[in-house]
């Protein structure tokens, strides 16, 4: 997009995370200060286009899993910039009539996903933030769509690691969980630097410093363990996305030394 083109109320020269994400895909719905930001991150961990294809393919697996199994609602936190493969789009070839409820706080995500979806009954753009779990979750749009009484899968997919404090992101996490009935599902994934040199945390951290969300930061697999406690892991458990039931076999190699998006899908019981 030309910096000229941005809606009222958006500042163009400020990075934006949605985007940015949008860029590494591929995508076209971005700023010059967007593509400037990425391309710098880029150059910090050359392999992040690869690993968000890998984390979009993830989304497609776990809902088609989901759906198989017969839930009907799917709840998207931070769903970005509409793309290939949407929830709503691998959902209904499962499930024609599957509620979908995207939810993000970037306008420009609203205003592309509404244009979307404005002639599909089935699913829904909501602006919310996941930092303020409760209002989101107590949304009268969500609440219209989604019955938490029902199973429902929540996705928070590449979001939390844009919550700095471990307690914040627990909190999050505590307040969905509450949600949810049994045989509701838990979809996350997040960003991991594995064994990387502080100098290039350093510089990646630098990088999204720079965007409207500000931070950016690494949790392990004893994080994603700690959000799934209690909670049916489902098999093959905490795992780089690409290696969460790959199509195949060579897909299932991965190294925890590396940087990485691990993913995990967890079942209330």
């Amino acid at each position: 997009m030309d910096d000229e083109k941005a809606p009222a109320g958006i500042d163009p020269t400020i990075p934006s995370v949605a985007r940015m994400y949008d860029y590494y895909l591929g995508g076209k719905d971005n700023f010059a200060s967007d593509r400037e930001a990425a391309e710098n991150f880029i150059k910090v961990l050359p392999g992040i286009r690869e690993m968000a294809r890998s984390n979009r393919a993830f989304l497609s697996r776990a809902v088609s899993e989901i759906a198989g199994r017969g839930v009907r609602q799917f709840l998207d936190i931070g769903s970005g910039l509409p793309t290939q493969e949407n929830v709503h789009q691998v959902a209904h070839r499962i499930i024609p009539d599957a509620r979908v409820v995207y939810v993000d706080n970037d306008p420009i995500v609203m205003a592309h996903g509404r244009a979307l979806l404005e002639d599909n009954p089935h699913t829904t753009v909501v602006q919310a933030d996941m930092r303020e779990p409760k209002a989101l979750l107590d949304h009268p749009d969500i609440q219209t769509k989604i019955d938490f009484n029902q199973p429902v899968a929540v996705l928070l997919l590449a979001m939390l690691h844009f919550v700095p404090d471990d307690g914040d992101a627990t909190a999050i996490v505590a307040a969905i969980r509450e949600k949810l009935a049994p045989g509701s599902y838990l979809i996350l994934s997040h960003a991991y630097a594995g064994d990387v040199s502080e100098e290039k945390h350093a510089r990646g951290q630098e990088v999204y410093r720079t965007t409207a969300t500000g931070s950016l930061t690494s949790r392990g697999p004893g994080h994603l363990a700690a959000y799934a406690d209690g909670l049916e892991v489902l098999a093959p458990g905490i795992v780089p996305v690409q290696a969460w039931r790959p199509e195949f076999d060579g897909d299932a190699e991965y190294d925890l030394g590396k940087p990485n998006i691990l993913g995990v899908v967890a079942r209330v019981p």
